[in-house]
Parts: structure tokens; sequence; C-alpha cells
């Protein structure tokens, strides 16, 4: 038997070495129970070794190992054998790969393994390892190395968990029987594909009759239709998922389900009550709220969001009602004044409609409802009431003091008969140019007018009851006052006319308007002419242009600046008015050099100079002036460079100044001898140049010539002079010689065009 086992392993090794697309496997003989083997070992396809392979395969017993295995002894996995091994102690068997000899042990000479800890499969399903068979003495292998699988077998140690849970859902309310609320989904770590331990039921625990849940597939249905979100908004489920198909022994979870039933438009609004009374006082405020009125929706958000109108009643135009989109409420609001002596109450018929209705529960409807709202208005003590608000008065600007204008008139609406006074809001006639009668409302003139400063008075009249003064009414008074010629016209500007030396006789050397502060109702015209005393003159005429202006133009030539160097022309204007008005304005014209397009170069006043004073004589004055200007530069330079006497005269005081004298000193001694007091004081006895014996302890004694005269005098009086006189003359001089050079040179402007620069 083994001779042919032999034999057929040959043959098999050399189709694997001819054919090397199938997978050489040597020889195998399997020794194994029927349902155990899981993977054929594999060997390391070697065709040399296969070639020359004589009777040599190996032998598996098991491949699985059940996990979570609580037993005392090491857990036997299987045995390893090969059919070299003839039991006499030579062959040695080693195994390597995943869990080798930290879970996975083999017995070197049996070949039998075991796992020497707990294996769970959810951590790990499968081990590969590696087995070899080695002479063991020379640990030359004498098998190939093989690989095979080691699954972890399953066993029901891990319950169902939900992964999502808790679950929040909503369903909307009064959904019907069955509606899809949430589905729930529960995971089993067990093999799937082994038994039932991963199979999972579901079932509510808590939450039933309400809902229901399918048993596969976790689908969670409403058990109950048109359940209410009023009555009740919010369910709290319990589902169950149970593996081993739900069986007994099976393992289970639980998860929380919160169903929130949303809301639908299924309640219509409602007003707590068919009327409602509210009371205001007639001086309410335009655009004031009246009341506020609510209808009640048990419904949330948008479906209980609503319209209010007002379908009927009485006062139209009166009131409107708007939706407060916070809190939903009517707020009915004021649109026009009320008075109680006209209408002391109103009746409002009020509907409320909800905005967003849905079509699947129109059966539930009506949604909308009425109600009625009566507005009581409040008597209240009203000012008075001018009959116009606003009285326009004219007054001419020549009206006398006392003159009557206008009269207005006001009543107090609570009573018709009593008595009202009138007065002038004086902050509206600051000048007090108007009054008014207490009694009558009448307005006069209280000052002269003149439209020219303010044209129109708004006047602000009072009017108060006589027995409740703090109620006060007003009213405005507009009055304008009316032009009278009583402005005569004038020159619209002050005019600067200029007249050229080269003017040709009938040339316009000026254009000139006027002004009139009247207003006539046919506007201005204005006549102009040359006053009388000067109307026959040979130098200028005027001419009209009959459009509100005049020409001034020249009726000769040949004007000179030295003979005349302005003209003046009295210009009589006449207005249109009547009566008619004018006035005579002196218009000055200045004669100037200008050039040959007649743009003015010079329109100064000439200086003239004496009759015979030459060029010459005035080239000879500059001379002068340059000669004294050098002069007095050279003395004050020489001045400058003097130096000071290195002894100062007796009557100059050296104050705190250092002296230099050359003496060899003799110590402490010699340094008292020369106090400084003694050589500021310059008016010591002056006795022989023998230096005299001082005794440091000694005090020294000064003698002064005169009694009335101090030992330190102030700097001497010509000292003080000749600073002056220094100080004045540099100060004046440079102004002396530019006044003269001024002169100079406004002299000789009219002999040379060269010095006509500096004018």
């Amino acid at each position: 038997m083994r001779g042919c086992c032999s034999v057929v392993c040959r043959a098999l090794a050399l189709l694997a070495l001819l054919f090397p697309s199938q997978e050489d496997k040597g020889c195998w003989g399997l020794n194994v129970a029927p349902g155990d083997l899981e993977k054929s070992p594999r060997s390391d396809p070697d065709p040399w070794e296969a070639l020359h392979r004589h009777k040599r395969s190996w032998v598996w017993n098991q491949f699985f190992v059940l996990e979570e295995y609580t037993g005392n002894e090491p857990l036997y996995v299987g045995k390893l054998h090969s059919d070299v091994d003839k039991g006499d102690g030579k062959v040695k068997y080693v195994l390597t790969g995943e869990g080798a000899t930290s879970i996975f042990t083999i017995d070197e000479n049996t070949g039998d393994i075991h796992a020497t800890k707990r294996l769970d499969r959810e951590a790990q399903a499968y081990y590969t390892l590696q087995a070899q068979a080695v002479d063991r003495f020379t640990n030359v292998p004498v098998e190939p190395r093989s690989e095979f699988v080691v699954k972890v077998q399953d066993i029901n140690d891990n319950e169902p968990k939900f992964v999502d849970g808790p679950y929040l859902a909503g369903v909307p309310e009064m959904s019907p029987l069955g509606t899809m609320v949430v589905q729930v989904a529960a995971t089993d770590a067990d093999d799937p594909t082994y038994g039932n331990s991963a199979r999972v039921v579901y079932s509510v625990i808590h939450g039933q009759p309400y809902f229901s849940v399918e048993p596969k597939t976790g689908v969670i249905r409403t058990a109950l239709p048109n359940m209410d979100r009023e009555t009740r908004d919010q369910y709290v489920l319990v589902i169950q998922a149970k593996d081993m198909v739900g069986q007994m022994g099976g393992l289970s979870g639980t998860t929380s389900v919160t169903v929130m039933l949303t809301d639908v438009n299924d309640n219509p609004p409602r007003f707590t009550h068919k009327s409602y009374q509210y009371t205001v006082l007639e001086s309410l405020p335009v655009q004031s709220v009246v009341a506020r009125i609510k209808a009640a929706d048990a419904d949330i958000g948008s479906n209980a969001e609503m319209d209010y109108r007002i379908v009927d009643g009485d006062g139209p135009g009166l009131f409107n009602i708007t939706t407060d989109e916070n809190t939903q409420e009517g707020i009915i609001i004021l649109l026009k004044p009320l008075d109680f002596e006209t209408k002391s109450g109103f009746s409002l018929k009020i509907e409320a409609t909800n905005r967003n209705i849905d079509s699947n529960f129109l059966s539930l409807g009506p949604f909308s409802d009425t109600a009625f709202v009566k507005v009581t208005v409040e008597d209240v003590n009203e000012p008075p009431i001018f009959s116009t608000p606003l009285s326009r008065m004219v007054v001419s600007e020549d009206a006398k003091v006392g003159t009557s204008i206008g009269r207005l008139s006001a009543h107090d609406p609570d009573n018709i008969n009593g008595a009202i006074r009138y007065s002038i809001d004086r902050n509206t006639d600051l000048e007090r140019f108007f009054n008014v009668d207490a009694s009558s409302g009448i307005i006069s003139t209280a000052k002269v007018l003149d439209r020219e400063a303010n044209s129109v008075h708004n006047l602000t009249i009072l009017a108060m009851e006589s027995q409740d003064p703090s109620q006060i009414g007003k009213g405005i008074a507009l009055i304008t006052v009316l032009d009278i010629n009583d402005n005569a016209p004038v020159f619209a500007i002050d005019y600067e006319t200029l007249l050229c030396e080269n003017a040709i006789p009938g040339q316009v050397i000026q254009t000139i308007s006027a002004v009139d502060r009247d207003e006539p109702p046919s506007g201005h015209r204005f006549f102009f002419s040359l006053a009388a005393p000067i109307a026959g003159n040979l130098n200028f005429t005027l001419r009209d242009n009959k459009d509100n202006t005049a020409s001034i133009l020249t009726k000769r030539g040949g004007f000179k600046r030295r003979e005349q160097p302005v003209y003046r022309l009295p210009v009589l204007i006449l207005d249109s008015g009547n009566p008619a008005l004018s006035s005579t304005n002196t218009l000055s014209v200045r004669v100037c050099e200008c050039d040959s397009d007649g743009v003015a170069l010079s329109c100064g006043a000439v200086a003239y100079t004496a009759t015979g004073l030459s060029t010459g004589a005035l080239l000879a004055i500059l001379g002068c002036i340059i000669t004294l200007l050098v002069m007095v530069l050279l003395i004050v330079t020489m001045r400058r460079r003097r130096k000071e006497p290195l002894i100062l005269d007796e009557e100059r005081d050296i104050r705190e100044n250092i002296v230099r004298y050359d003496d060899e000193g003799g110590g402490e001694e010699d340094t008292e001898a020369f106090d400084m007091v003694t050589l500021r004081n310059l008016n010591i006895i002056r006795d022989p140049n023998v230096r005299r014996d001082v005794t440091p302890d000694t005090p020294t004694f000064f003698h002064y010539p005169s009694a009335s005269r101090p030992p330190y005098k102030s700097l001497p009086d010509n000292v003080v002079f000749r600073d002056i006189c220094h100080t004045f003359f540099f100060l004046f001089l440079p102004a002396f010689l530019l006044q003269s050079l001024m002169y100079y040179f406004s002299a000789v402007n009219s002999h040379s065009s060269v010095f006509s620069a500096f004018v």
C-alpha cells in the first residue's frame, strides 16, 4: 500500500513540474472526522523536492477551536503528523505564525497542538499558522513548510445592540393607522453564518397600544388612528431586540424611542367671548391702540397664525385692526380723532381666520370665528378750537399803528357759550409788531411795519378758557405786508471805472445797473441820467439802454493822468413807482496808463517834481544817498574793530570780572592779602606800592573818599548814553534809507521808464 502511495506521489510531483498552473499539494493523508475539515493544508511548492520526495506527507486531525473555552486544561486543537515520522524521535515538529507560542503550542515530538488562552471569535475569527517537520539532529526540513488556518468556532455570547439609540422621532397628529414613524436597527457581534446567534427579532416592551414594530425590519408604526397632539404630544417607547430568533435562551438588548406628535392645523380659532367692551378717552391720539383682542387656537406655530379684520360696524374708516405676529393678537388702532360731543360709542364686528388652512381637515372647520367689540368714548375737557386753524391776512406797509388787520375766532367744544380769551405767543412776535384784543380776537398793528425788513409775519394766537386757563388752543395768523414805494434805487454794486489815457471819443467805459428794495407788482423800471450840474460836461455822457442799465461813454480823447487822475460823475436814478423816487449816485472814473491792448498798467497818483528838477539833479540826490550809506557802514565797521583798553577808568565798575596779575605767593597769608572786595572797589586809598603785612586774623578796613558815594556804582552815564545812541542808530538808519529811496524812485518815475517797476 505504501509503495503504491509513493508511486502516486512521484507521479503528482512530475505533473506539478510539467504543468505549473496546477498547485503542487504533495500527497496528503487526511484522517479527520466528518465536518471538521475547513481548509486543506497547503505546502510551499518546491518542484525539485517534490521530484525527489519519497513516501512523505502531512496528516491533519483538526482545524477548529471553540471560543470562550473556560476549562482548566489547555484546549486541544489538533495534531500534525508526517509519514516520515517513524516514531523513533528523529523528527521534530515546529509551529510558527499568528499566535504561535503565545496562544498555540505544539508538542515537538507528537505534533499535538493546544490553545493555552481563551479565544474570542469577535476579536479574531481566524489564525493562520505554518507547520514544518525537521530533523531533530540536523534541523534539516524533512517536509516542506505548510500553511493551515485555525478557525474559532462561534457561540452565542453577544447580545444585540442598538448603535443609533436612543431614538427621537416624530409623526403628524391625526395620522391614519399604520403610519411609519421610524426604523430601528440592532446589530449582533456573533457569527451570522453559524446558527441563529445573530438572527434578531424586534418587539415593543413599552408603548402599546399606541405603536407597533415589525419583528424582522424594526419599522415602528402607529397602532391607533387619529392621535391628537392637543391631548398628548409625546410617547416614550421601549423596543427590544432578541437573538436566536426570539427563542428561549436568546440574548436581548433594548432602546428607547421618543415619539413626538407634530402639529397640524386641525383646530379653528375661537373667541373666548362673543362680545368685548372697551373704554377710551376722546383725547386719544391718532394711531394709538384702542384695544387688543385674541382668538384662542389650540394649534401651535404657523398653524395658529391668524388674520383679523373688521367685517361690520359703525364709524367706517375710524378704526383699523392688525395682527401682532408675536402674540397673534388683533390690535385695534384709531385712525381719526374721537369727538365725544359728536359720537360717544362705536360697535365693531371682528373676524379671526386661520392663515394656513389644511385641506385635509376642512371637515373640522370652519376655521374662522367672529366677535363684537363695543368702544365707549369718555368726555375730556378740551381746549378751545379755532374755527379756522390757519388765517391769512394782509396789511399795507404804510399802515398806521392801531390799524385792524383781521379777526380770529375760537370756541369751547365742551361749553359752546364759554368765554374765550385771546393772546399772542410772543415767541412768534419778538418785536411786538402786533396786538390782539383779548375778548374779540381782533389783530391790529402795534408798530410801523417795514416790508423790506420782514415781509411775512407768522403769529401763533392762543385761545384759553376763562374758567380753566390751562386749556389752551392754538391758531395761526399768517400776515403778509404789502409793499409801497418807499425805497429809492441805487447802484447795484460799487463800481470801479478805469479810463485809459488813449481812450477815443464815444468809447463805452462802464455799464451800470440799479437795484431797489421795493417789489412793485409789475416789476422794476429804472431811468438813468447825469445830474443837472454836470449834464453839459465835455468829458463824458450817459446813454440809457432802456433795460434797467445805462452806459457811460467818453466825449473826447486825450485824457492825461497827470492833469486829472480821477473824475467823479453824479448819476441820477429814477424808479417807476407812484410816487417815483430817485437817488444820486457818484461814479468814480480813474485815469490809467494802459498798453496798446487797453490793459491798465498803472492807475496810482503821480508824484509831481519841482520846476527845473532835472534828471541829472535826481541822479545827484541818489549819489549823495549812496555815499552817505557807505560812510555810515564804514564808521560802524571801524568802531566794531576797535579794542577795549585793558585797564578800565576808575568810573567803570568791573563787578565780577577776572583780574590777571603775576605775583609769587607765600601761602595762606598772601591769599588773605588780596581780597576780592578790594579789587572790586576802585576808590581805595592808593599808598606807596609796598605790600603791607596782613595778619590773616586781623580784619581789613576800607576807606571811602565820600560817604555819599556807595562802594559799588552802576555803569557811567556816558556809557549808557552811548549804548542808546547805537541802538537808535541801527534801528532807524535802515528805515531812513528805505524811505529816501522810495521818495527818489517816486520822483524819477515820470522821467524814466526804467524806474517805473519800483512804483
